[in-house]
């Protein structure tokens, strides 16, 4: 942790409310956010947050500090939705999440290399792509981005979100997930270049 998240610890430790507060408003939208991907509607995932809350509280004094404190934050969250979710008959474990053997890719398989250090990732990758200098152009390609990444599939739209969206590393990923550093790395490429391929312009002039 760095010195900023020590202090934050020690005043919890101390039963300092009014960090307390600061973190609830801080990352409540991020934990609502996640803790959705596993229960069934936003009342249960209200519950969780609630719950994980109090996990804190009373495991403060027991986190050892070899993490960060977001990361160990999340990773109470993400336990306990997917318990939650597994209780209620609507969630699988985030590992068992779109098959990459059965589902159906976000972009055609061929367009990626299959073998060497570098699978997995563009074997020719598209055109760049600029922002738009009107505002209607920009409000669309928000749209778009939004709507293609909620389409996505479930592993892939969540591990952009915290990465692209909440600003995540990829460390934190991979460690509140408790997925593997090259997994997130694959999601998060694969991920990004659906959103690069449906909202970006046409990189082969063919429209596909």
């Amino acid at each position: 942790m760095d010195d900023d998240e020590r202090d934050v610890v020690a005043a919890l430790r101390r039963g300092d409310e009014a960090t307390f507060r600061r973190l609830i408003e801080r990352y409540r939208p991020g934990m609502l956010w996640l803790a959705r991907r596993y229960v069934r509607d936003r009342a249960t995932a209200e519950e969780v947050v609630q719950e994980t809350w109090l996990a804190v509280i009373q495991g403060i004094d027991r986190f050892e500090e070899r993490s960060s404190f977001k990361t160990w934050l999340f990773r109470i969250l993400a336990n306990r939705a997917k318990t939650r979710g597994q209780r209620e008959g609507r969630s699988v474990p985030f590992s068992a999440l779109d098959d990459p053997d059965s589902e159906q890719h976000a972009v055609d398989p061929d367009r990626f290399l299959s073998s060497g250090p570098r699978a997995g990732w563009w074997s020719s990758p598209p055109a760049p792509w600029g922002i738009p200098e009107d505002h209607l152009a920009i409000r669309e390609l928000l749209d778009c981005i939004r709507m293609t990444i909620d389409d996505l599939p479930p592993r892939q739209r969540t591990v952009i979100a915290l990465r692209d969206i909440d600003g995540w590393s990829a460390d934190e990923v991979s460690d509140a997930l408790e997925i593997s550093d090259g997994n997130q790395r694959v999601l998060l490429h694969r991920a990004r270049s659906k959103v690069r391929t449906t909202c970006g312009p046409d990189d082969d002039g063919s429209g596909a």
